[in-house]
């Protein structure tokens, strides 16, 4: 096998991405390592982006319009693939028309899906809407359960939406993970994962826990109404030195 002392004089040297030839010796080259941030700067860097949320976004309060929490849990319900916008244009004839929990219990399926078409996927969510009143009403004597738990064994009910009533309704620490949230965590590298219950153990091990509820509402809200999927407002953002997105908008 020949050695660099056995080659030639003249040594011709090619590179390519991976590799490269002297001679007739090839080598794989290794790519650089990229440190990641320590812990400390991490933690600064997380620290630095509540800040300006808090700064940017003063009003942190779900955009859903409710009195109680079985009012929050219905519009939260019918949010699903809805704007909150469509959502507090339908509610106010809904919670006219019904009053508790026992009401939806016994409502009509034809009217209930009347009065909530206009949210989409009326026929599923008025089922969903009937079927958990009926628990509430049965079960928690038409009170809102306030447990991660109970809330997911409602019908209808996942993660996203006990956390909605959790946080809000109730005061306790809970990290809401939307379309928003998800958007948002990832672009921000918050969280390298797209499944929203992994994104949402992510965040809470980042966020300090008194502040999941309000920390996880701004980033909805930023999402929302800044870091929009397909036009991002990076003029606009107010995180915009601690994004490192790669496809973020130069200013």
């Amino acid at each position: 096998m020949k050695t660099l002392n056995s080659l030639p004089q003249t040594w011709h040297l090619h590179l390519i991405p991976d590799r490269f030839t002297i001679g007739c010796l090839s080598r794989i080259m290794k790519p650089a390592v990229a440190h990641a941030p320590s812990a400390k700067a991490h933690k600064s860097r997380v620290a630095r982006i509540l800040t300006s949320l808090r700064t940017s976004i003063s009003e942190m309060k779900v955009e859903l319009d409710h009195t109680n929490p079985w009012e929050l849990l219905v519009a939260t319900m019918l949010s699903a693939q809805c704007t909150d916008q469509r959502v507090n244009q339908v509610t106010p004839n809904l919670f006219r028309r019904y009053r508790r929990p026992s009401d939806y219990a016994g409502a009509s399926p034809a009217e209930l899906e009347a009065l909530i078409r206009p949210t989409g996927f009326f026929k599923t969510k008025a089922n969903n809407l009937i079927r958990c009143a009926k628990v509430v009403t049965d079960q928690f004597h038409e009170r809102v359960p306030d447990s991660m738990e109970a809330l997911t064994a409602l019908p209808g009910v996942g993660r996203k939406t006990a956390n909605v009533i959790l946080g809000n309704a109730f005061g306790k620490p809970a990290v809401v993970v939307d379309t928003h949230v998800k958007r948002v965590a990832g672009r921000l590298q918050l969280t390298r994962h797209t499944d929203p219950t992994k994104i949402e153990l992510d965040l809470q091990q980042l966020l300090p826990e008194d502040q999941w509820t309000e920390a996880s509402q701004r980033l909805l809200l930023h999402g929302r109404y800044v870091c929009l999927a397909r036009t991002p407002k990076c003029r606009h953002c107010s995180l915009y030195t601690d994004c490192h997105w790669e496809g973020k908008i130069a200013r």
